[in-house]
């Protein structure tokens, strides 16, 4: 009880922290008045950096790391795999490949005609473009390699084949994204590394609408299989006794995890270490690995590095924004190499 206490506490500071902190500092006093809807004129002169930029990015920040770490938790209990994570299994490839393709072979617009639609008339002229491209490529690319990952996972019985097989597919995908960047134009690489170095930046109010939902939605799900999920810590033939459907419940981990990943890649771009890491600093805050504690606990504390991942990617004094994975490994690599100089 008490680490979830004090989680929320941190939430709270960091939450604040990442209004009122970057390369304009707004005092808290002005950042409560605009919240609070003070119309003074002092708060007036802030309202746009904080209601426009910082607040969508704090609540995209405090969604995602609770979505990514309960992505790494859920995948680690699953595969009983201490270094599962979104990344391994090629999702987050499965995205930067889908909106290579976008930006790199199609220059950022997707019109219908050229995904063979033609028959539709001069509906077929209708083109999709910038920002929401890239957000329906990034999440079609990540639910469509959850899909594979999904159809092997009815076929093979071995954790770590499907491990493996995750794995291939997204060295595949990393494979035709660098094809796409030789032939492509240095503005088109540019663009896509942008998108691919990560932010919680890009999501506007209008996006919020749609990225709230969704996140909210998969993780109250997530948070219905805390019973299976200790069922299965004592092995599937347990799990099976007990009345589950092993087959099912993998393959309905598998699509929450994917879901959880596709929103936040679509939203986001790719983000390291967040979903890899949490779960282990979880479990090294609690001692248990009882799912009842553990899966809110993971929420927290991915929601609690993702703010502070996000604070310290403003630099002082106007020295401006650097990418987010750029930041996400300085804490989440300490804690991958703990954990495995422990288990030698």
């Amino acid at each position: 009880m008490k680490i979830i206490v004090f989680g929320a506490i941190a939430i709270i500071l960091l939450f604040f922290a990442n209004l009122a902190w970057g390369s304009v500092n707004i005092p808290w006093q002005d950042v409560l008045a605009i919240l609070a809807g003070n119309q003074g004129d002092e708060a007036d002169s802030f309202r746009y950096i904080v209601m426009e930029s910082r607040l969508p990015a704090a609540i995209t920040a405090l969604l995602s790391g609770a979505a990514l770490a309960t992505s790494g938790l859920l995948l680690q209990t699953a595969f009983r795999n201490p270094l599962a994570g979104p990344d391994v299994f090629g999702i987050s490839s499965g995205a930067g490949l889908a909106v290579a393709i976008v930006m790199l072979a199609f220059g950022g617009n997707i019109a219908l005609d050229d995904l063979g639609v033609g028959f539709l008339g001069d509906a077929g002229n209708y083109a999709i473009g910038g920002f929401l491209a890239i957000l329906i490529a990034a999440f079609a690319g990540a639910m469509l390699v959850m899909g594979i990952i999904t159809f092997f996972s009815a076929i093979v019985r071995s954790h770590t084949v499907l491990l493996i097989i995750g794995l291939m597919v997204g060295y595949l995908a990393s494979s035709a994204i660098s094809l796409l960047n030789f032939f492509s134009t240095a503005e088109g690489v540019k663009s896509y590394m942008v998108w691919g170095m990560g932010s919680f930046g890009n999501v506007s109010n209008q996006q919020m609408m749609f990225f709230i939902p969704l996140a909210l939605i998969t993780l109250i799900a997530s948070l219905l299989l805390v019973k299976p999920l200790n069922a299965m810590l004592l092995g599937e033939q347990y799990a099976a006794n007990l009345g589950f459907n092993i087959k099912r419940l993998r393959i309905v981990l598998l699509l929450i995890t994917g879901f959880l990943t596709a929103v936040v890649t679509a939203f986001c771009g790719p983000i390291a270490f967040i979903g890899l890491a949490t779960p282990h600093i979880a479990r090294l805050f609690i001692g248990t690995e009882n799912h009842r504690r553990l899966l809110p606990v993971t929420m927290l504390l991915g929601s609690v590095l993702a703010l502070l991942c996000n604070l310290f990617c403003t630099l002082p004094s106007g020295g401006g924004i650097i990418p987010l994975n750029a930041v996400t490994p300085l804490f989440g690599a300490p804690v991958i190499i703990y954990v495995l100089m422990k288990g030698r």
